[in-house]
């Protein structure tokens, strides 16, 4: 499988909208089986608050059905691109007080490998990539998943940082999209620990083991 690095943060109304909406060896391996998840395993794949060590949960994991409603959110280009073949949808929203920073989780589970990864330039070009403010750099991820990209910057009026990654692993894309109050509350280490976390979750769920990966590894 290919692997890229690229790199965005994005301001999301998730949490307010879900809202309305009511076995065998695990591995860390963050590539490997491709499997369509359902509804239930999106939901798991979401970290809570018992794997977030030092973060407080302030919207809990929600998986919902994609509709009309969730694929504006999920893929806010034209037409809803890049949220063809996809089945289920889900975020999670955490903060952290010292220093304060927030992060939201989110995951489109598609049909099939082939969809998640036909849509994965389709989100990032057309959104994602854009989102992480003023002056945002590529930040290296390392040997995440089979694609990712990720991006470090501004996304405040006055300079506050922002974060955003993208990642696929096998028939799911994830995002973590980082927002704090001061320069230097958020770095690399913790732009690549989140996604890495996300990404191991979503294989265990693909493998058919309950998700496990826990933000300390």
């Amino acid at each position: 499988m290919a692997m890229r690095t690229h790199w965005g943060y994005a301001a999301t109304a998730v949490a307010l909208l879900l809202t309305g909406c009511a076995g065998a060896p695990e591995s860390d391996s963050t590539t490997g089986k491709a499997a369509a998840l359902t509804k239930e395993q999106v939901g798991q794949t979401l970290p809570d608050g018992e794997v977030m060590t030092g973060w407080k949960q302030s919207f809990k994991p929600t998986a919902i059905e994609m509709n009309e409603l969730y694929r504006s959110q999920a893929c806010p280009i034209k037409g809803n691109a890049g949220c063809e073949n996809s089945r289920f949808f889900g975020a999670a929203t955490f903060r952290r007080e010292n220093p304060f920073a927030s992060v939201t989780f989110q995951v489109v589970a598609y049909d099939s490998e082939q969809a998640a990864q036909d849509a994965y330039d389709v989100l990032w070009d057309g959104y994602y990539g854009n989102q992480a403010g003023q002056k945002a750099k590529p930040l290296e991820l390392g040997p995440i998943g089979d694609e990712h990209d990720a991006r470090l910057g501004t996304s405040g009026f006055n300079g506050e940082p922002g974060a955003v990654s993208q990642t696929r692993v096998g028939t799911t894309l994830l995002w973590t999209m980082e927002s704090a109050a001061h320069k230097g509350d958020i770095d690399e280490d913790s732009v690549r620990d989140l996604a890495t976390m996300l990404a191991r979750r979503s294989q265990q769920a693909q493998n058919g083991n309950e998700p496990s990966a826990t933000l300390d590894g």
